[in-house]
């Protein structure tokens, strides 16, 4: 799944925990505090003053962290598939 400029917010910090983070260094705070600030991550970043070229740029990176995040996992999963099991104490 793809980070897109009308992600409910909801939906981004469900699917991608990351992100909340993420948008609070970035100065979105509150996220999941309760008050109900749900709409799209333009919205938010509007909502604080982000140009259109700065949500651009917020977008690529959260999809750049979610690659990273990816591409770690199969990388340790693939580790784990290949570790042989054959000498291992099984008594």
């Amino acid at each position: 799944m793809k980070i897109e400029k009308d992600i409910l917010i909801e939906d981004l910090v469900d699917d991608f925990p990351f992100a909340e983070e993420y948008l609070r260094v970035k100065g979105i705070k509150c996220i999941r505090c309760g008050e109900p600030i749900w709409g799209t991550l333009e919205d938010a970043c509007k909502e604080k003053g982000f140009t259109d070229d700065a949500i651009n740029d917020i977008i690529v990176e959260l999809n750049e962290i979610n690659q990273n995040k990816n591409n770690h996992n199969e990388q340790n999963n693939q580790h784990t598939r290949s570790i042989d099991t054959t000498r291992l104490d099984r008594s």
